[in-house]
């Protein structure tokens, strides 16, 4: 698969040492998380329910704010679970 524009390459911070060569090797590849795992959505109804009634009531067409949540892998390993469960409105500034 070929890499997105989108898509960043993989950096860590600076270090006194290396456990690693950071020489790049081989080709570019791109991963997705989809690739190799079935991704499911848990949605709590309290949060949903929030986010609605603070889109009503906001006046903006638009609006920011954020839906936080945990990212879990299954029992089995074929599968990931975002659970949503936190509603943050955000600031105006």
């Amino acid at each position: 698969r070929l890499v997105p524009k989108r898509m960043v390459p993989f950096s860590f911070p600076l270090s006194k040492c290396a456990l690693w060569d950071p020489v790049p090797m081989g080709d570019v590849i791109g991963t997705h998380i989809t690739y190799y795992r079935n991704p499911k959505i848990c949605l709590v109804e309290k949060t949903l329910r929030l986010a609605y009634r603070h889109a009503k009531q906001n006046e903006k067409k638009s609006f920011s704010c954020f839906l936080l949540g945990t990212l879990t892998a299954d029992e089995d390993g074929e599968g990931i679970t975002l659970t949503v469960d936190r509603f943050d409105p955000g600031r105006e500034v």
